[in-house]
């Protein structure tokens, strides 16, 4: 379900971000049953939707027998708790989907500390009138201060936990500090991999470095970073690290979670951003990935633009450097850069000529 503006002036049309969410909701293990759009200049303080359209979504229970809706805008506490008390359903938002598929992919134990504190956070606003009780996460009999009430008491627990988890995710960057340091001793250059979800990193990394990272046709397949190291042909040494990959709307919570995974791109020597040039919003995608780099501090981070997936749309045996190649990223409106590559990674075809742009640029 999406609330579009009549003069939608941003990069996304509310169908292509619906077709994305569809995409994290089969992710996450939903069938999608069906898909809304209501035209309004903004979302209801109250409801995100027009009355009108909510009876209309009401009504449509009886036809597809849904038993969850999933709204494409982070909803407020307010709409949340209305919304589900009209539509009798589960009401869930992009943000709550998202971290629910992180919290299935997270597997490491710095990982599931980041996923957790970013679900603590989205919470802590929204524990009024749930009446839930948080024991899980800490407290406990004993801990009750006087005339507290229930709400106030779990509001307690999960800032407590929060802190807590805080303190652990600092101690693991302090961690992660000391291997950066000796890192920087053995003089070893690092390059980093980004761009949008499903762009093929973790691909890439696999057939460059014969690493084993998990590779699936899903949004957020590779959530744990990995790091490999690669020999240049000059015999010099290169680590390679995969990294989340990004999306538009994505949640600050997770953002302000994963601060300790993300410094990593601020020390990096060389950024790829893997753009799939076989999907339609590829343009959309590769904005989305610049701006999240702007909001990182990252914008005057050396960028090397590596386009994917050409074994899908260019003929085997094509020079993917000449300038009919550069027209059609020209097309998909992709900003370029210096010494742009195109690759498969699947296929492993351009990896000469991206692994000698790699070692240029780390040689200036």
């Amino acid at each position: 379900m999406a609330v579009e503006p009549k003069r939608n002036k941003k990069p996304w049309s509310a169908e292509d971000s619906l077709d994305e969410l569809s995409g994290l909701a089969w992710t996450a293990g939903a069938d999608v049953v069906g898909t809304m759009i209501q035209s309004l200049d903004k979302p209801t303080v109250n409801l995100y939707l027009g009355r009108g359209k909510l009876d209309e979504l009401v009504d449509l229970k009886s036809e597809v027998n849904y038993d969850t809706v999933i709204f494409d805008d982070e909803l407020s506490p307010t709409q949340q708790r209305n919304l589900e008390n009209s539509l009798k359903v589960k009401v869930i938002d992009r943000t709550a989907l998202i971290l629910d598929i992180f919290a299935g992919h997270a597997h490491t134990h710095d990982g599931r500390l980041q996923v957790e504190l970013a679900q603590a956070q989205y919470l802590l606003p929204r524990l009024a009138g749930q009446w839930q009780h948080l024991e899980r996460l800490g407290g406990g009999i004993g801990t009750r201060g006087p005339g507290e009430t229930q709400i106030e008491t779990d509001r307690r627990l999960v800032r407590n936990r929060i802190q807590k988890l805080k303190k652990e995710i600092d101690k693991i960057q302090r961690h992660r500090e000391l291997f950066r340091k000796r890192r920087v001793q053995q003089k070893l250059p690092s390059v980093a991999l980004i761009g949008y979800t499903n762009a093929g990193k973790s691909t890439l990394l696999n057939t460059l470095c014969k690493a084993d990272v998990l590779v699936e046709d899903k949004l957020f397949a590779t959530l744990d970073p990995t790091t490999r190291r690669y020999v240049l042909p000059d015999r010099s040494m290169v680590l390679i690290s995969d990294t989340v990959g990004f999306i538009q709307k994505l949640p600050h919570t997770l953002v302000a979670a994963f601060r300790a995974t993300l410094e990593e791109l601020h020390y990096a020597d060389l950024l790829l951003h893997v753009v799939d040039i076989t999907h339609r919003n590829a343009g959309e995608q590769a904005q989305t990935v610049n701006e999240l780099l702007g909001d990182l501090g990252l914008s005057d981070k050396p960028v090397l633009l590596v386009c994917n997936k050409i074994d899908l749309l260019f003929a085997p045996g094509t020079d993917h450097s000449d300038e009919e190649s550069m027209e059609e990223i020209d097309r998909l409106g992709i900003a370029r850069t210096p010494d742009t590559v195109f690759i498969s990674a699947a296929k492993g075809w351009g990896f000469l000529r991206l692994v000698d742009v790699i070692a240029k640029r780390l040689s200036v």
